[in-house]
């Protein structure tokens, strides 16, 4: 028997050792995603910063609080204060109706989901544009009852919401559907309301998928350029977000005050890729933690 043990070992370790690439290929894969980091994503970072302190900490810090540049990071954080929360409340919505039930027009749903990962920002500006436009849809009730939503700020939070409003479902989808409804029913049996049910039972449940998200869409919600583009109208210190701001300089060859607006975009980034990364090690520990204890209750 000891015999047998130690020849399926044996096989086991040779069928291994033909299944794991040889230290040249390991080698020479991680040297290109790392050349491949170091070129699109270091590269250009370092160069930011390096372009913004070219003419000095002086002209840095006098670039970032130009009122024009105040203003644009205002509106940035403005607008994506507004589309975060909103996307956070259509995402849990439509996550649990989803994941929970089933319902006519379930897959319809599904699918305009994914709808702003699929139209070009640009284009989805443009319907906003033809819808609450002079010219548009509904322009002339806009106007009639003195609301601006195009070549104004809420023109500019609904584009935001637009675009950034599938993370946040996408995120908490899957991690209900695996959940499943086996828990919500036990509360509910045992006298649970609904809000009850949601708040002990299903948050729980959801919440490191539902951070993961929510950094997601922040994410994205500072950093879209093209439908903010179409429906802001790039009026300077009223309605141009960061990205707006940094092309307007960039095209009057002011490139070290571009850089240094740039920055900031950067440096928006690089917090939320470091808490997105301890949301990450959260998660791998939540679920090492809970396969932990599920081994006693199995032996």
């Amino acid at each position: 028997m000891a015999g047998y043990v130690h020849a399926h070992t044996g096989q086991t370790s040779r069928r291994a050792s033909r299944l794991t690439e040889p230290p040249i290929v390991r080698v020479l894969l991680i040297a290109a995603a790392l050349g491949f980091l170091a070129l699109f994503l270091v590269l250009p970072l370092a160069t930011v910063f390096i372009e913004a302190l070219s003419s000095g900490l002086g002209a840095y810090v006098l670039a970032i609080r130009e009122p024009d540049a105040l203003a644009a990071l205002r509106l940035t954080l403005l607008a994506a204060a507004i589309a975060v929360p909103s996307n956070l409340v259509f995402g849990v919505c439509a996550g649990w109706a989803i994941a929970k039930f089933d319902f006519p027009g379930k897959q319809l749903l599904t699918t305009l989901i994914d709808l702003p990962f699929a139209v070009s920002p640009v284009i989805s500006g443009m319907v906003f544009v033809l819808l609450f436009g002079r010219q548009g849809v509904l322009g002339p009730w806009a106007a009639d009852h003195d609301i601006k939503i195009v070549f104004a700020v809420p023109g500019i939070v609904l584009a935001t919401i637009f675009v950034s409003f599938p993370f946040i479902a996408r995120e908490i989808i899957p991690v209900m559907e695996a959940s499943g409804t086996q828990e919500e029913e036990a509360a509910r049996v045992l006298g649970a309301g609904g809000l009850q049910t949601f708040f002990r039972v299903t948050l729980p449940n959801i919440k490191w998928g539902l951070v993961y998200g929510v950094i997601l869409c922040n994410a994205r919600a500072m950093g879209e350029f093209g439908a903010v583009s179409v429906v802001s109208g790039k009026i300077r210190g009223v309605t141009n977000t960061l990205p707006l701001h940094v092309e307007i300089l960039y095209n009057e060859y002011a490139f070290q005050a571009a850089f240094a607006v740039s920055s900031l975009l950067a440096f928006l980034a690089i917090v939320t890729l470091i808490v997105k990364t301890v949301v990450e090690r959260r998660i791998g520990l939540s679920a090492q933690t809970e396969a932990g204890a599920a081994r006693p209750q199995a032996s």
